[in-house]
């Protein structure tokens, strides 16, 4: 479970982690009032998304009027997806290097890594591999300081800034290994003339110890229109190409996701309607998807205790009652397919027995319109 930064700086400043000075407002006149406070603040969209900054989530603000109007914009902004109901107005850092520090686990070696690099900001992704420090960490053993001070000199650190290290890597990890984090991050990890502040916060709690936690609010990563799909027993997860897929079951949607990469296309979604659904069920997987303006609709039915006649059913009436003037790939094989087919080659629609096909049939039409 990711939590807002406001939340990640809630839980930083518990493990004595300095964070700015902010307030959490939920609209542009409070955001105002703790301009009036702060002074010159940050302005920052609260938000389950990454590169915020660059995507306009993130303004500066030296006064009151300037903090309203910033957070005015970032309230009717959509940032990935999603929209904010919160704003952190921050007191503004004044940085003098923009450091980048995280925990995580990595997965390979089943123990949570250290990583440091004295290059942190927007685009730390970018940094050279030479100048990210990686540090397993034994969790027989913990996070000591001598190992901190070895992180130090791999970085070329020493003095104060080394002091500061040694004081809030500890603070990070016990953070790390109390909370169940599967990631902590700070970036940047700004150095200012009173030290290290953690100017960003990144958070994600193991989503199975949870149940450790009932002091965490339980928060939901999804996007409006994937919480309609929740409320429809759907499972769907948006995405940012502009093929729209619908097939049924988890496996076979997601080998038609990587089936239209590798044929060049971009998939819109996952949507894997389940199995043995009446017309009812299909029909509304079709009408969010439509929802969504995709370019191009590919279906991918394997027959078994769902039928095809019954989902080719459901495309015929949901064409018909939408006016769908949208190209389609079809692929329809197993229970009922002959039926199926029949009914689609009423609606006028061609159906494919094979999955290649029909997914390079959709690529195709893709770079057709």
């Amino acid at each position: 479970m990711k939590l807002y930064e406001y939340l990640g700086k809630d839980l930083f400043d518990r493990y004595d982690i300095p964070v700015p000075e902010g307030r959490v407002v939920e609209n542009p006149e409070q955001a105002a009032e703790a301009a009036s406070e702060l002074g010159e603040v940050v302005v920052k969209s609260q938000v389950l998304t990454g590169k915020r900054g660059k995507a306009g989530g993130i303004s500066f603000a030296s006064s009151p009027e300037e903090a309203r109007l910033a957070a005015e914009k970032i309230f009717n902004m959509e940032l990935g997806g999603f929209t904010a109901d919160k704003v952190l107005v921050e007191k503004k850092v004044q940085i003098e290097q923009e450091l980048y520090l995280a925990l995580t686990v990595d997965g390979t070696a089943q123990r949570p890594v250290v990583l440091v690099s004295l290059d942190g900001g927007m685009d730390v992704e970018d940094v050279p591999e030479d100048r990210m420090i990686r540090w397993p960490v034994d969790v027989t053993v913990g996070l000591q300081p001598f190992m901190v001070r070895e992180i130090c000199r791999k970085l070329g650190v020493e003095g104060n800034l080394q002091k500061e290290f040694i004081k809030l890597l500890p603070r990070l990890y016990k953070l790390f290994r109390e909370m169940d984090a599967e990631l902590a991050e700070i970036n940047p990890l700004a150095l200012t003339s009173q030290g290290l502040i953690a100017a960003d916060a990144k958070v994600t709690i193991d989503d199975d110890a949870l149940y450790r936690h009932p002091q965490l609010p339980r928060i939901k990563e999804k996007t409006a229109l994937e919480l309609k799909a929740e409320e429809l027993d759907l499972a769907y997860v948006e995405l940012e190409g502009d093929i729209a897929v619908m097939a049924n079951g988890a496996g076979i949607t997601m080998a038609t996701l990587d089936m239209v990469q590798h044929y060049g296309g971009a998939p819109a979604n996952f949507l894997d309607f389940g199995g043995g659904a009446d017309v009812e069920k299909p029909s509304q997987a079709l009408e969010l998807l439509l929802g969504t303006n995709p370019r191009v609709l590919l279906i991918n039915i394997f027959g078994g205790i769902t039928r095809c006649d019954v989902v080719a059913e459901a495309f015929a009436r949901v064409r018909e009652s939408k006016g769908i003037d949208l190209p389609v790939s079809f692929r329809l094989v197993g229970t009922n397919e002959s039926e199926g087919r029949t009914i689609l080659e009423k609606a006028g629609i061609k159906s494919f027995t094979s999955m290649d096909e029909a997914v390079s049939h959709a690529v195709k039409l893709l770079d057709a319109s």
